[in-house]
């Protein structure tokens, strides 16, 4: 439970390992006190007694030291608030108290403050190591008062203790080449990453990371995730003092948010932090225990193998050949068989049939029932793939109500990949879709759903709308208000996020889906870099991966091995995408023999502690998976040089006084010879890969 000071004006937040403290100064101001190892009240209380620094004019005592900067007053600092009435902008706020609260959600911290209609609570939630925050604005005047126009409201503002200097770690990309970390110096002024496409995007994940000289498993490291699935920002400076502070929030810039009527509140996602002294793998280790404890549904559960269609068959399908496809596909082990896209409306191609949600006749002439039904008989869960936020122009439903889409009254509609984006921000937009896809999952036996999102944002107009900007973020909301109604109407089903590959990843969604498809890019050797991004902020309990076909068509034309390609792949949530009518008898039974070993090992790589040992940076790298006396350890071997073997690695989380049996040699090793010494992988050449699993004896 969060502590608080006789006055009610200092509060001390504390996990395992940290603490998080703020002060109401006697001039109403909320100061930012401490972030960082674990102190008691008493240290926060003598914290909040040092005055703040005597600056002449030019510079503010608040300026890096302030909670949640709003906008007005002595502040030249990025606002985190930016509020708009008839003739006046800014906020000028009084404390009015604090109430904290225990629930099955967790202890909550609640900090009220009002501008004269405008009430402004600050909430803080501590769920182990991570602090959860947002803000919630609610207009308080009566009846015929004006609204209020929120132009900007981020949902927290981090405040980094002073160090000498500071490095930033991003994830930052592209289509196909997604979650790339890249780490540099900060410097003075202001990094800002984020998303103006109305969707997380690929080219930036909403995570950063802060530290000194961390290493993987030594040292300070500051981290904060948005969970938000629209268009973000988050701004990370260093003020002209070297102080720091990262401010993140919905929005990708200042040009309103939304109109608040009387009686009307806005409550703004979650942006999370993370402080821990075990360096970056620490950081990782927290943050993926976080997701599974407390953003991820039904993440006890186990992750199934899955064979998805795609790439064996793009839009020329039909029933029989989807039969052909499960029967291999069960052969090999799978354990849920989806079909992709092609298989409604007149989805011959990508021009035409998105919005239409009913199956083809021509290629399902019963209804998805007897494929699912068949499906379920070989053993395996059935699948579908949809895209509803989409719409072609050749479709029944543009035809029917082209007013749906986003468009700026005036102008071309532009298309991309030959679609539009339905306006989700409109109720009888998210009704239609709510009955579509209700009927869909209530006519076959269908248990796993990829909702994929195939464009960007360009015309996000609203015409009829007194207030048309609300879109960019009402869509957001009418997403997951369309995704929550459907988990809760059909609890069996399972939800993987997709957007291209990796577009849409982020703790909103995620709390929303039970996967996510990290990238379009299948080569398995460029999906090691991908994934060890990802590995940054989010768990392999989410990770899809897939096994495709060698060459590597999509992209590349790289040649790999059927092993180099299920040991990238068996890091994640296994999955197999290519085309098994093509693979001949050999290929299907080392298949099976890889799907197997993967099911073996699927407690430790989705449920237990990751470990990254080397870098995929060239030459070998490596991730270890630890849970209780357990470990197993993936490696690859990128290329040989000179004729020397691959190096050892290092492990990690073993007991050294134990000793440790290799189940794939019966060699047994002492646990100081593996933390130490290292353990031989026994790679040679080029793009080679192992699994190496280890028991404590």
């Amino acid at each position: 439970m969060p502590e608080s000071d006789a006055d009610g004006r200092t509060w001390l937040l504390s996990g395992p390992a940290s603490s998080y403290a703020v002060h109401v100064t006697e001039t109403d101001e909320l100061v930012h006190l401490h972030w960082g190892p674990r102190i008691e009240l008493a240290d926060a209380q003598a914290l909040a007694v040092r005055p703040l620094p005597d600056y002449w004019a030019f510079e503010s005592p608040l300026d890096g030291r302030e909670e949640y900067p709003v906008e007005g007053g002595a502040r030249f600092v990025r606002p985190a608030l930016s509020v708009r009435t008839p003739g006046r902008r800014g906020t000028e706020w009084s404390f009015v108290g604090h109430e904290t609260d225990g629930g099955e959600e967790g202890d909550e911290l609640r900090l009220r403050f009002r501008d004269g209609r405008l009430a402004v609570t600050l909430h803080y939630r501590m769920r182990g190591d991570v602090v959860e925050r947002w803000t919630t604005l609610r207009h308080e005047g009566g009846q015929g008062d004006e609204p209020l126009e929120l132009l900007r409201a981020d949902s927290a503002v981090w405040t980094i203790p002073d160090r000498d200097g500071w490095r930033l770690s991003q994830l930052h990309g592209r289509w196909a080449a997604e979650s790339r970390l890249t780490r540099a110096p900060l410097t003075y002024g202001e990094k800002v990453i984020g998303s103006r496409r109305g969707h997380t995007s690929h080219q930036h994940l909403p995570w950063v990371a802060l530290d000194a000289d961390a290493t993987e498993e030594r040292g300070e490291v500051y981290g904060c995730a948005l969970g938000w699935s629209g268009s973000w920002r988050i701004s990370v400076a260093q003020l002209p003092d070297a102080r720091v502070q990262i401010t993140g929030g919905a929005g990708h810039d200042d040009s309103g948010l939304t109109l608040l009527a009387p009686g009307e509140d806005f409550t703004t996602p979650v942006f999370a932090g993370l402080w821990t002294d075990e360096g970056f793998g620490g950081a990782s280790r927290a943050w993926h225990a976080y997701q599974r404890a407390h953003v991820i549904p039904d993440a006890e559960r186990d992750r199934p193998v899955l064979f998805n269609s795609w790439e064996a068959t793009y839009f020329d399908i039909s029933e029989e050949q989807q039969a052909t496809l499960a029967r291999r596909a069960a052969a090999v082990g799978v354990e849920l068989f989806v079909v992709d896209d092609g298989w409604f409306g007149a989805r011959t191609g990508d021009h035409a049939g998105l919005g239409d949600w009913t199956p083809n006749p021509d290629r399902f002439p019963k209804g998805l029932k007897p494929l699912a039904e068949y499906v379920h008989a070989l053993g395996m869960q059935f699948g579908i793939w949809v895209e509803p936020e989409m719409v072609n122009p050749d479709s029944d439903l543009y035809r029917a109500h082209p007013d749906w889409v986003q468009f700026q009254p005036g102008r071309r509609r532009t298309e991309l990949r030959n679609q539009l984006v339905l306006n989700l921000a409109r109720e009888d937009v998210r009704e239609y879709l709510w009955q579509r896809l209700d009927t869909l999952l209530s006519s076959a036996p269908i248990d796993y759903v990829k909702w994929d999102f195939n464009r960007c944002f360009t015309d996000a107009g609203w015409p009829d709308d007194p207030y048309p900007q609300r879109l960019w973020v009402d869509h957001v909301r009418g997403l997951y208000a369309l995704l929550d109604r459907l988990r809760e109407a059909h609890p069996g089903v399972a939800f993987e996020s997709c957007s291209g590959g990796g577009g849409r990843i982020d703790l909103g969604i995620m709390s929303r889906t039970d996967q996510v498809w990290t990238s379009d890019n299948t080569d398995p050797l460029d999906r090691l870099a991908i994934q060890h991004g990802f590995s940054q902020i989010h768990p392999a309990r989410v990770m899809a991966a897939w096994v495709t076909d060698s060459p590597n068509t999509q992209l590349n034309g790289r040649v790999s091995s059927l092993r180099f390609r299920f040991v990238s792949a068996m890091a994640g949530v296994l999955g197999v995408g290519g085309d098994l009518s093509e693979w001949t008898e050999e290929e299907l039974a080392e298949a099976r023999r890889w799907v197997d070993l993967y099911k073996e090992i699927r407690p430790l790589v989705q449920h237990g502690d990751l470990h990254r040992l080397r870098a995929p940076e060239g030459g070998l790298s490596a991730v270890q998976y630890v849970r209780g006396g357990e470990s197993v350890v993936l490696a690859w071997l990128q290329s040989q040089r000179y004729g020397e073997p691959a190096p050892a690695v290092r492990l990690r989380s073993l007991d050294p006084k134990a000793s440790y049996e290799c189940l794939e040699t019966g060699e047994v090793h002492r646990g100081a010879v593996l933390l130490h010494h290292g353990l031989r992988t026994g790679l040679r050449g080029d793009l080679d890969a192992t699994v190496v699993r280890l028991c404590r004896i």
